[in-house]
């Protein structure tokens, strides 16, 4: 294993593909929207290896290939192939003149390709390969992601998010690069740090895992405490992504660090009480049917009142365009004799969106929207109102269409309403309105905040909080909630750790 040279710093290059996918949606995610970034247009994403920040002068930073989207539906295996095949290229040119010394590698955890499974084992896999057995990789992920054996065995260095809503995701990328600066510093023989790695076989959504309630909050408040130990380097908690259907997918504890028997043992006791609080988790919020929810939001005597449109939240891997629950709410005979007036963010089709901002603000409109990609749960809907805004964003037409009770957001692109200024910017005032029904699951920090009360309705759709009614049969059995069967987590562990080389083996 050679070092840097005292003359030099190490080279690392950076590439990746990051996607959060849905195996129960009828979608799929194209390279386009992946919109892959390629040389100093990757190293423009993250403020702390551009030049001035933390990271710049510690590394020469090499580009190769990073895509990334808003969570959807698979990736088509060609579009995939073709991303792996220039991110292999790239390496293998990088190392050309000089050898690469690290990698970074940047993964979600939860992406899916048509026909694969376990897409991010694929990867590192094939990375490794190009870039040989002596390069450290690192990565951080997201906490929703799944850390298949392979991808735990492949990677030299991860580490996950601690929060959900991900409010640390910045600070958890710069994490993963700061670690493999400071591994590539040490003699060769001590770089690489043991491993370990113990499968949790939970299967939850993020809404009954949030950090802001328990268990995951104190759960999650002791990562910081592990990772705080003499020989201890990192450790994380990977809940998982349920909505995809691939034998990886459940939670998985790592800790990492350079005492073994200490990273083993810690992996261990969290991974137990990770399964000893299992049937602690809960919904963040009261749920129920739609029926229920919007019944409870229309008599509440608090505004504004948030629903969130659980079943087909874009950015958990929803298609975005399922009308169930829109059609439900324009046909609500309670909503019309409550004089309630509800906003609802939104429903993608480019056609509607296009035809409403032609006919321009002010103009009286009949337009059908939604299920041009998932029509399994309900057929388009018709909206009959008026034009109140035409907003030309980067990439997307947002159109709101005033029915006689619901301002209906239509975007020729589906997309999240997360801030409050998502609503400002077409004359909408959430603040002031009786009810928002919003495609998400848990509420984001801004919508959290201003949100007088609200309920998350079990609606249908690819990432149905209704796991059962999925129907999962790739994922391991037994797994929680699918199976009551009590589980030695502590039996599954695998210690990853050194061997005299330097070179990390199972033991």
């Amino acid at each position: 294993m050679s070092a840097p040279s005292a003359s030099r710093p190490p080279r690392i290059a950076v590439c990746g593909i990051s996607l959060e996918a849905s195996t129960f949606s009828p979608a799929l995610t194209t390279t386009e929207m992946l919109a892959p970034r390629r040389a100093t247009e990757v190293l423009e994403a993250w403020e702390f290896w551009r030049p001035g920040g933390s990271l710049a002068d510690r590394a020469e930073w090499i580009g190769v290939l990073q895509a990334r989207g808003i969570a959807g539906g698979p990736i088509p295996l060609a579009d995939y192939r073709a991303l792996k095949d220039e991110i292999l290229t790239g390496l293998a040119r990088a190392g050309e003149a000089e050898p690469l010394d690290g990698v970074v590698l940047d993964l979600h955890g939860a992406a899916s390709v048509v026909g694969m499974q376990d897409m991010e084992g694929d990867l590192a896999l094939a990375v490794r390969a190009v870039v040989g057995p002596d390069v450290l990789i690192s990565t951080g992920m997201d906490l929703h992601g799944n850390v298949s054996r392979t991808l735990a065995e492949t990677l030299d260095l991860l580490t996950t998010y601690r929060t959900a809503p991900h409010i640390d995701w910045v600070e958890t990328k710069e994490r993963a690069a700061t670690h493999l600066v400071e591994r590539l510093a040490l003699p060769p023989e001590r770089r690489r740090p043991s491993k370990a790695w113990v499968p949790v076989p939970i299967l939850l959504p993020g809404e009954m895992t949030s950090t802001r309630e328990e268990p995951a909050r104190s759960l999650y408040a002791r990562v910081p405490e592990i990772e705080a130990m003499d020989g201890v380097l990192d450790a994380g908690i990977w809940i998982g992504y349920p909505w995809a259907d691939e034998p990886r997918n459940m939670a998985v504890v790592m800790v990492t660090g350079d005492d073994a028997p200490l990273v083993l043992a810690q992996a261990r006791d969290l991974a137990g009480e990770v399964w000893r609080r299992r049937e602690e988790f809960g919904f963040v919020a009261p749920v129920g049917s739609f029926d229920e929810v919007l019944a409870t939001a229309l008599a509440s005597p608090v505004t504004p009142y948030f629903i969130s449109d659980s079943g087909d939240n874009p950015t958990a891997g929803g298609a975005g365009d399922v009308t169930w629950t829109l059609a439900r709410l324009l046909a609500d005979p309670g909503l019309r004799e409550s004089g309630r007036r509800v906003v609802y963010a939104s429903i993608p089709d480019a056609e509607a969106a296009d035809a409403a901002a032609s006919a321009g603000v002010g103009a009286r409109v009949t337009v059908t929207a939604g299920a041009r990609v998932d029509d399994r749960h309900a057929p388009p809907v018709t909206l009959t109102g008026t034009v109140t805004a035409a907003v030309e964003t980067p990439g997307n037409l947002e159109v709101v269409v005033a029915t006689a009770d619901v301002d209906v957001i239509v975007t020729r692109v589906r997309r999240p309403y997360h801030l409050e200024s998502d609503f400002t910017r077409l004359g909408l005032d959430p603040r002031r309105a009786d009810v928002v029904v919003v495609k998400i699951g848990y509420l984001e920090p801004e919508l959290f905040e201003m949100a007088a009360d609200w309920r998350m309705a079990l609606t249908p759709g690819g990432v149905d909080q209704d796991l059962a009614r999925l129907g999962h049969r790739q994922v391991r059995r037994p797994m929680f909630p699918f199976d009551r069967d009590e589980v030695d987590v502590a039996a599954g562990a695998v210690l990853f750790a050194p061997d005299r080389s330097g070179r990390t083996v199972p033991t």
